[in-house]
């Protein structure tokens, strides 16, 4: 039986790709964090209490598994985080990655059996790119903390591709799901919009309403991912649906469809809430997964805010 070895199991992501693995009749261990949120989290996966940021620790518990897959998803996933605390987003988004990467290198060796390893990059590589769309020959040039961590993690992995590491950089786009904290402006976004359509509250305070980013739907993502992995080759693969929308066309899409009408006027700009090193449109050129993987998205933008809206409007008890 395939065994797989996931980091960041207490995020969107690794909720969704355990449910995936577990499908797919894989045996899935998972590194958990004691501040994980793991509501979310299916049975049928054996937990590790540990710490990405304990690189020895880690070390030794990906060599005694031998998995033959790893989902390396932990992250300082903010980038207002990863401003007020650097130090840590590099060490948990850079550092623990590229230990991690030799760890799988190593227990290749050890085993005589591939590994093959996803890294959950992001387009925070690419900062303000000089073009639009991105694909991966896009320059890597990050403008925040976060996005230089994971760029320091983006090019470890060409590095061990080249040592024999079926290693591959999945350069996520934005993509959302129900299961994204409210901090996440897109959960922001559908709660308020929720609040208000049930009248507890009365406006939607956002910060740039221009912002445009390639929305997803994050259990698409995670099916690159696992392609990714499984694919007869590594590489690097952008993972995006091609289109961008602006945070207003999500607001007011959010509020269409939860009935409220005058959406546009209950919707607010506070430049407090703005970064201003943000790029103002990324958006992602997926043909490589396209054409390699057979991959490509499943639910439109208006598809996957009405999800998000209705999830929460009517959330479980």
């Amino acid at each position: 039986m395939t065994r797989a070895f996931v980091t960041g199991i207490g995020g969107q992501d690794g909720s969704y790709l355990a449910e995936r693995l577990l499908a797919d009749g894989v045996a899935v261990h998972a590194l958990t964090h004691h501040a994980d949120d793991l509501r979310y989290c299916p049975d049928g996966i054996v937990l590790h209490p540990g710490d990405v940021t304990d690189l020895a620790g880690t070390r030794a518990l990906l060599l005694d598994l031998a998995p033959d897959e790893v989902y390396n998803l932990a992250a300082v996933s903010s980038v207002a985080r990863s401003w007020e605390r650097p130090e840590e987003t590099l060490l948990v988004n850079g550092t623990a990655a590229v230990s991690l990467m030799r760890a799988a290198l190593a227990s290749q060796a050890r085993s005589g059996r591939a590994v093959r390893f996803v890294q959950a990059s992001s387009a925070e590589i690419f900062g303000r790119p000089d073009r639009s769309p991105q694909d991966e020959s896009t320059p890597v040039r990050p403008v925040n903390p976060y996005g230089e961590a994971k760029a320091l993690a983006h090019q470890a992995v060409a590095e061990h591709r080249e040592r024999g590491l079926h290693a591959v950089s999945a350069i996520l786009y934005n993509h959302e799901s129900p299961r994204r904290p409210v901090t996440f402006v897109t959960r922001k976004i559908t709660s308020t919009v929720a609040a208000i359509a049930r009248g507890e509250a009365e406006t939607l305070t956002l910060g740039n309403l221009d912002v445009r980013r390639d929305w997803g739907w994050a259990p698409d993502h995670v099916d690159a991912m696992v392609r990714a992995a499984r694919a007869g080759r590594p590489d690097d693969y952008v993972v995006a649906t091609g289109e961008s929308h602006s945070v207003r066309e999500l607001a007011l899409a959010a509020f269409a469809h939860a009935g409220v009408t005058d959406g546009a006027a209950r919707l607010r700009s506070d430049e407090a809430l703005s970064r201003p090193t943000d790029a103002l449109d990324l958006t992602g050129d997926a043909s490589r997964a396209r054409e390699r993987l057979g991959w490509k998205p499943t639910l439109t933008f208006p598809e996957i805010v009405a999800r998000m809206v209705d999830a929460d409007l009517h959330p479980p008890p």
